[in-house]
């Protein structure tokens, strides 16, 4: 892996697993804890619809895709907290839409899209400078929002009911949590593709959980451990000569089932000691 890094592509794509490292880290934590994975699912798919929009106005298909997923994000957000319409129908209906957009507008956009196949399944290896720098400012601003906002998303997340009763503004506060969603789905659609977006976001956090209570914890954990599943599948697709994006999927998954199983061993022997 070390004789790789003399490949400039191999060097953005270490960054690149990094930055998205630090965005599923934080962000996923949320989705876990609040449970809005199925949401966030949604709004990633729905994403589909920007990149087909970006394709066929000429435009940069990722700048599309995070225009497309903010408002996705708002939509789901909106529909499930003020209609009576059931949020999974809601979610449904808008991932569908998103998707059958970005078929129509790619199919209707002049010439052929080579690269479609690495939006929907990702292709960490083919990520550019501007990409890296787009990644970073969705990152500092991911960043910047979750600090700013950090007790504020802490009782959205664990208490919501209480957190309106003591003054804190749970519907624009929960729209904008979808909204950072939304930012981070663009920084993990070059990574691992719309398809496994969902895997990477909720993976590192879900395993953070059962070794922490604190959020603040569970955030770090989840970064560290984000930043070894693309660290370690980037050096397995590079040695096996398989796709990236699965392979850091394929090694998130598998660690999580270890995890489970550890901590019911470790459950079973607590109780047989007491």
């Amino acid at each position: 892996m070390i004789e790789a890094l003399h490949y400039e592509f191999m060097r953005n794509a270490l960054y690149a697993g990094l930055l998205a490292s630090v965005a599923c880290g934080l962000v996923g934590v949320y989705v876990v804890v609040k449970r809005v994975v199925f949401i966030s699912g949604g709004i990633a798919h729905a994403s589909f619809g920007g990149i087909g929009i970006g394709y066929f106005l000429g435009l940069n298909p990722i700048l599309g895709a995070m225009v497309f997923s903010l408002a996705s994000a708002l939509g789901m957000g909106w529909v499930s907290k003020k209609t009576r319409l059931p949020e999974d129908t809601a979610i449904g209906i808008l991932w569908a839409l998103g998707m059958a957009l970005g078929i129509i507008f790619i199919s209707l956009a002049p010439g052929y899209s080579p690269d479609l196949f690495s939006y929907l399944f990702g292709s960490i290896l083919t990520v550019s400078l501007p990409d890296l720098i787009l990644m970073l400012i969705l990152d500092a601003i991911i960043v910047a929002v979750v600090l700013a906002l950090y007790k504020a998303f802490l009782a959205l997340s664990f208490d919501e009911e209480f957190g309106t009763v003591v003054g804190v503004p749970a519907l624009p506060l929960y729209l904008l949590l979808l909204c950072l969603v939304a930012l981070t789905v663009v920084v993990l659609i070059r990574v691992v593709g719309i398809i496994l977006v969902i895997a990477l976001l909720t993976l590192p956090a879900a395993i953070a959980r059962q070794f922490s209570h604190s959020l603040g914890k569970m955030m770090a954990l989840a970064v560290i451990i984000g930043a070894a599943f693309t660290m370690s599948g980037l050096w397995l697709s590079y040695e096996l000569d398989l796709a990236s994006g699965a392979t850091i999927i394929l090694v998130a998954g598998g660690t999580f089932l270890l995890s489970i199983l550890y901590k019911n061993i470790v459950r079973r022997r607590t109780q047989a000691r007491a």
